[in-house]
């Protein structure tokens, strides 16, 4: 099964080919060669698709509909839920429903970030507004929340990202925010609540995982600090984990096999969360000692470290992609180190392996695909759009500020180094022939700005400066979130969905 390592699978029987969560939480299986191996803005794209309002979650599939969610109007008033014809990228349907707190829209915080769900029933929409809505396929609500009338307002200066989880029987939502955080379960027939436990309030935007655990099954949360699983029947805490762990907000800790998992953890946007990010990405395990559940972790490694997306585990290695572009590939069992090597870009999507191939959807539309194995063996890199005429408003946008057709200036140059590269020591840093073994070096993913002379702004003032300038570190397109099917690839931008499929082939 081709995507074993990468997911936790359930087998869908005779059902429509999905991909109905999260990172494929639960995907049906995919033939390899069903899924192209290369694509340009003229080839190997059957449609695209530009959708009301703008988001930052991943599609989801089932069947012959891809589902996105949109946020919309300049105080995000709008909630929007769209079905989209796999075959051909026509509209179905779309529903907004009226935001139940409302927040300035702008690109520091998440907009419509949290990746729906879906089953053979309905689709699951949640938003960082609060509303949460079961839409059935043909586009009619079957129910709906609004969490912060029922729980409190949400109090974050990041936004929710966290996406929705799938149990037997129930729809999960970690909402882990300034204010009373809590894990709930919510009926998938009713909208009603099953459970809710409290959690440490925090800052994060990670999403919880399913990971198998001899006969059970825990609900797995890896975020800001602590590593935690719950009964999914009732809710109850089975175990926590939070020795040397910490910059945790964005990873999700996927399931690798019986009781492990991969966690992961960012340095941050400033590199405040480095020191402690640094010990907090590795392989995981939970064993039943009598009659409780221990959580210990099997290998760490100090060296990679991604920045939104997650690691990806696959025939029994695991990836790594940081913020500049560096791939790191390890044993998953022993966590033995077989490269790190440079890419052109980084990215924000979490990479998907299939058969043997990884592909890595850099955050300005080239997306890099190597060869799965220890050895780093690039295969081709594909970009989506074309730079000059996606975006438009975007590209001004970086032209203004000085930035480049293809990367952002704030972000670096392509092909240079910052004085803080170039000077960083570290141990485990790829060294310059690792990079020069892989084309340019990618631009290093911190906010830098010609606004305040190529450096991080290091005041409040001029950290709220940029933010009224609009800058741009956040701006369209960008590569968010896939989704794959047998003979489809489909990636979301922030307002444009494309489906990559080989000429020939019909879904």
């Amino acid at each position: 099964m081709s995507l074993k390592l990468l997911m936790l699978t359930v087998i869908l029987g005779a059902g429509p080919d999905a991909w109905p969560t999260f990172l494929g939480q639960g995907a049906s299986p995919v033939q390899a060669d069903s899924i192209p191996l290369k694509w340009s803005p003229s080839e190997n794209i059957a449609w695209s698709t530009k959708l009301p309002g703008k988001g930052q979650s991943s599609p989801v599939i089932w069947g012959d509909l891809v589902f996105v969610t949109a946020i919309d109007g300049s105080m995000k008033e709008r909630c929007l839920v769209s079905a989209l014809r796999l075959s051909d990228g026509t509209v179905a349907w779309t529903h907004t429903a009226k935001a139940q707190q409302t927040v300035r829209a702008n690109y520091f915080q998440s907009r419509s970030a949290p990746t729906p769900a879906v089953d053979e029933s309905a689709v699951y929409a949640f938003f960082e507004t609060g509303n949460v809505l079961a839409v059935s396929h043909r586009g009619d609500v079957l129910w709906e929340r609004k969490l912060t009338e029922d729980y409190g307002p949400f109090e974050s200066t990041i936004g929710l990202a966290s996406s929705p989880l799938l149990t037997d029987d129930c729809v999960v939502f970690l909402i882990d925010h300034e204010g009373p955080s809590y894990l709930l379960a919510l009926d998938r027939q009713t909208g009603k609540t099953r459970w809710k436990t409290d959690r440490d309030s925090r800052v994060s935007y990670a999403s919880p995982a399913l990971v198998p655990v001899g006969d059970a099954k825990h609900i797995v949360c890896s975020s800001a600090g602590s590593i935690d699983g719950y009964d999914p029947a009732s809710g109850t805490l089975l175990w926590s984990y939070s020795e040397n762990i910490g910059g945790n907000r964005a990873a999700t800790p996927l399931p690798l096999g019986n009781g492990r998992f991969v966690i992961a953890a960012s340095p941050g946007m400033h590199n405040e969360n480095e020191s402690e990010a640094r010990k907090s990405n590795g392989v995981m395990a939970i064993r039943r000692e009598g009659d409780e559940f221990v959580a210990s972790v099997l290998w760490r490694t100090e060296e990679a470290m991604p920045a939104f997306n997650s690691p990806l585990v696959h025939q029994g290695l695991a990836y790594w992609v940081n913020r500049v572009g560096v791939v790191f590939c390890f044993d998953a069992t022993t966590g033995e180190k077989h490269y790190a090597k440079r890419i052109k870009q980084g990215c924000w999507a979490t990479p998907v392996g299939i058969g043997d191939r990884i592909y890595i959807f850099g955050k300005d539309g080239l997306t890099t695909v190597l060869k799965s194995g220890p050895e780093y063996e690039l295969l081709t890199e594909n970009q989506l759009w074309d730079p000059e005429k996606a975006g438009a408003e975007s590209l001004a946008r970086q032209r203004a500020s000085g930035g480049d057709s293809v990367g952002h200036r704030e972000h670096g140059t392509p092909g240079t180094k910052s004085p803080a590269e170039l000077n960083d020591k570290r141990p485990g840093k790829p060294t310059e022939s690792d990079s020069a073994k892989s084309d340019k070096p990618a631009a290093q993913d911190t906010p830098q700005s010609p606004r305040t002379g190529g450096r991080p702004p290091t005041t409040p003032e001029e950290e709220k400066k940029l933010r009224e300038q609009g800058d741009n570190r956040f701006a369209d397109p960008v590569q968010y979130g896939v989704a794959l099917v047998n003979g489809s690839l489909v990636i979301r931008t922030g307002e444009v969905v494309y489906c990559v499929r080989n000429k020939a082939a019909t879904p």
